[in-house]
């Protein structure tokens, strides 16, 4: 039993997200936590937030924190520097977890790289939020079937082909969510770091109040030309020299 002065301090960090038609989102934070940058240390204010069941209440989610098995879940978060609720000009980052390249280091992609390069260019912008998506591993479809598709990919097909040959869609991510804690934070535009307008478009389309986008480019090498050749082809992504100019 969570006594009555701990519940006064967690619900006073805890915000009920509501919206017509779909479930409520319970965001918690901000809690203050000092990111490690190479050369410096920055410190960003953290959030993350859960999907709430039936007539479920930041209240009644305390009660039954302990039984939920949140541990076997993923949960999404987000990283806010600045002032993001003010700043006239906000960089936004909606970063797909990505287990193999942000915390391994893997070659074979460039996830790790964006996810570093974008908390600095949000640093250096002054204000920005990273949206770290637990959900978009391997483009929606999981860790496990992504490491099915890698076995794939070994055989020569490329992500798209390995993805759709497990009867997946190329990509099944969805950004309702983070669009709605997004609006709980920011009611200005945002400018979104990403290599794809075709993203961009979509997410706006779903919402997302962006201005344009930021193009990112980098930590090109022979284990993953191959991959970002694919992005670039199939998925809609902006080839090097375009982004160079951009």
């Amino acid at each position: 039993m969570i006594s009555t002065d701990i519940k006064r301090i967690l619900l006073d960090k805890m915000t009920l997200i509501q919206h017509a038609g779909l479930r409520n989102l319970c965001l918690v934070g901000p809690v203050k936590l000092p990111i490690q940058m190479e050369d410096r240390v920055a410190e960003f204010k953290w959030y993350t937030w859960l999907e709430l069941k039936d007539e479920a209440t930041p209240e009644t989610l305390l009660e039954s924190l302990k039984t939920m098995n949140l541990a076997e879940l993923q949960q999404s978060s987000v990283l806010v520097y600045g002032d993001f609720e003010h700043s006239p000009e906000a960089l936004v980052r909606m970063h797909s977890i990505c287990h193999t390249g942000d915390i391994f280091g893997s070659k074979r992609c460039d996830c790790g790289y964006q996810l570093r390069q974008s908390l600095r260019m949000i640093v250096e912008n002054g204000s920005g939020a990273l949206f770290y998506l637990a959900h978009h591993e391997g483009r929606g479809i999981g860790l496990f079937s992504k490491s099915l598709a890698y076995l794939l990919q070994q055989e020569g097909l490329d992500t798209v082909e390995a993805n759709e040959a497990l009867g997946f869609e190329d990509d099944s991510r969805s950004y309702e969510q983070p669009i709605r804690v997004l609006e709980t934070l920011r009611a200005r535009p945002v400018t979104l770091i990403t290599n794809n307008p075709r993203k961009l478009a979509s997410l706006q389309k779903s919402g997302l109040a962006a201005e344009g986008h930021i193009p990112l480019w980098g930590d090109i090498s022979d284990y993953n030309r191959f991959y970002l050749a694919t992005k670039v082809k199939k998925s809609g992504h902006m080839p090097q020299e375009t982004r160079a100019m951009a």
